[in-house]
């Protein structure tokens, strides 16, 4: 069974850290690129960080650039989305994602979590 599941979210006051984890299984994920979005209420999914296959080459919306930081871990099937300095405007559920080649579309992407909430509030 193709899974991908994230972790880690949780309430976080503003200006608060929070790393969020995907734990992927059941196909070779580590020749997928993988995409992290969030969908805010009434929103519709926006794409936040994205990494190619190998992890040489990430990139990030022009919000999440020097806040957010993508990195994976092939040999486990475990990919993060480290987000610091979060504010109000970031509270979304968080999804990762899978997709043969690294794009900011969310049509690109094949595989999807169920999403972790994260709500940035004090």
């Amino acid at each position: 069974q193709v899974q991908l599941v994230e972790s880690g979210g949780g309430l976080v006051q503003p200006g608060g850290s929070l790393r969020l984890s995907c734990a992927a299984s059941g196909r070779t994920f580590s020749n997928y690129a993988i995409g992290w979005f969030r969908q805010a209420p009434g929103k519709e999914r926006q794409f936040v960080a994205g990494i190619n296959w190998s992890g040489e080459r990430t990139f990030y919306t022009d919000d999440a650039k020097g806040r957010f930081t993508i990195s994976r871990d092939n040999s486990n099937l475990l990919f993060y989305l480290q987000m610091n300095s979060l504010n109000n405007a970031v509270t979304a559920v968080y999804y990762c994602a899978a997709a043969m080649e690294a794009c900011v579309s969310h049509s690109g992407y094949e595989y999807w979590g169920q999403g972790t909430q994260v709500p940035v509030s004090s």
